[in-house]
């Protein structure tokens, strides 16, 4: 082309939660049974919608009824207004103007950091869910700038270290957290989550909380909204239906936006989220008409109990099987349905070569590794477990931007004993 048609940051957007799939799709040509232990879809594993969430769904379809036209640009104003009051039940101040409805959390990050101004940056975890950090590290052009989570601290992070890397980049706009943290499962005590505070309001930052899981807090008082302790900081808060209810084919996500008035560079950059959605008219109408419903619906509490009841046991279970490993680290999430567990040193020195499981999954192995470097032990591990036992699981460094080497898989399952037959064929391709 005569001129140069590819985005500077194009190289930076990587997605391995899907990336791994083409190679787990060709294994699965040989005979080899796949167990998706990648992506956070509850209902691709399994796990049912309940009835009376669906008829909800159906009556509304099946009405001649507004959910099939546009909704107005920020979302209808009773699905504003419902969220709103529940954000002033937990005694946070949300204005229902100050919402915005995305097609799904995927959108409204893609928002946030196309519309940040080119030389501002935002300061997030590592590890990080990918769809934070490739498209920061785009917008920016270069490396997401991370903030480490430690896993012998149950992966809290250094807060010295985050005070010291905003002073040291002054670039540096925002700040991000993930609460419960995805890969890690992690929640942020309050204490943490007000140094987080503190640091913005001293350096004039304004702060980020992705907290998509946070109905799935395995102990709700556990949870803090960071809208609830962010006084006079400019935040952003991003929630939506995808994990939650669940129902990710949804695409309904919706971003809070608090203390707007108090800054007016934060104000106008708010306004050009909202004017950047605009040209695309709206958001997806349906899941947005019946949220009120659903999420205001006496049963939907006892749903989400009966969730994070299973969820935590899954995890019990996974820290029980796998920390006996003499391999692994293993930290018990507090939250959310993913597992990340990371390898320790005598292990990562090894690297022991495994076998496939046939001799046509040795070969697409033996073509896949000459293409990973040698010192990406958890890519090379992911692969190897994936043609040796067919499970396929994400790795920490190139999945999720993270300077710690482990895997991520999900807590999922909706069968009890494939279950405990993937961590055990887990334990035992390590041992």
């Amino acid at each position: 082309m005569r001129v140069n048609i590819v985005h500077p940051g194009a190289g930076e957007l990587h997605y391995e939660i899907r990336g791994i799939v083409e190679f787990a799709k060709k294994l699965e040509r040989t005979g080899i049974d796949i167990t998706w232990e990648n992506i956070g879809d509850p209902v691709a594993k399994g796990e049912e919608v309940p009835a009376w969430i669906r008829k909800i769904v159906a009556t509304e379809v099946s009405q001649n009824s507004a959910s099939y036209g546009y909704s107005p640009t920020k979302g209808l104003q009773a699905a504003r207004e419902f969220i709103a009051a529940d954000r002033s039940k937990q005694g946070t101040v949300l204005l229902a103007e100050d919402i915005l409805f995305f097609n799904g959390l995927g959108d409204a990050i893609n928002k946030v950091y196309t519309w940040l101004n080119p030389d501002a940056r935002v300061l997030g975890p590592n590890p990080a869910y990918p769809t934070h950090s490739a498209i920061e590290a785009a917008h920016g052009r270069s490396d997401h700038l991370t903030y480490k989570l430690d896993p012998d601290n149950g992966w809290l992070p250094d807060m010295e270290e985050i005070r010291r890397t905003v002073e040291n980049h002054p670039e540096v706009a925002a700040l991000l957290v993930i609460n419960p943290d995805n890969p890690t499962g992690m929640i942020y005590p309050k204490a943490i989550l007000e140094e987080f505070v503190s640091i913005a309001r001293e350096y004039k930052l304004f702060l980020i909380a992705d907290e998509v899981y946070a109905n799935l807090a395995f102990n709700q008082s556990d949870f803090i909204s960071l809208g609830a302790l962010a006084a006079d900081v400019p935040t952003i808060i991003m929630r939506g239906l995808s994990k939650e209810v669940p129902w990710p084919g949804s695409r309904c996500g919706w971003l809070e936006f608090y203390n707007l008035k108090t800054d007016p560079d934060f104000a106008s950059y708010a306004r050009s989220i909202e004017e950047a959605k605009m040209t695309e008219v709206c958001s997806t109408t349906l899941p947005q008409t019946v949220l009120p419903a659903i999420l205001g619906d006496p049963r939907y509490l006892t749903h989400l109990a009966a969730r994070r009841a299973k969820y935590e046991a899954r995890a019990s279970e996974a820290v029980k099987v796998l920390g006996l490993s003499p391999a692994l680290n293993v930290v018990k999430p507090k939250g959310a349905f993913y597992l990340a567990v990371t390898f320790k040193d005598d292990y990562l020195a090894s690297g022991t070569p495994k076998s496939a499981a046939n001799p046509k999954a040795q070969q697409l192995l033996d073509t896949a590794l000459k293409d990973i470097p040698k010192d990406a032990f958890d890519k090379r591990f992911c692969h190897q477990l994936l043609a040796a036992t067919g499970i396929c699981s994400v790795p920490l460094t190139t999945g999720f931007n993270s300077t710690t080497a482990g895997f991520r898989m999900t807590l999922l399952e909706a069968d009890d004993n494939k279950f405990t037959a993937t961590l055990q064929s887990i334990k035992a391709f390590i041992s």
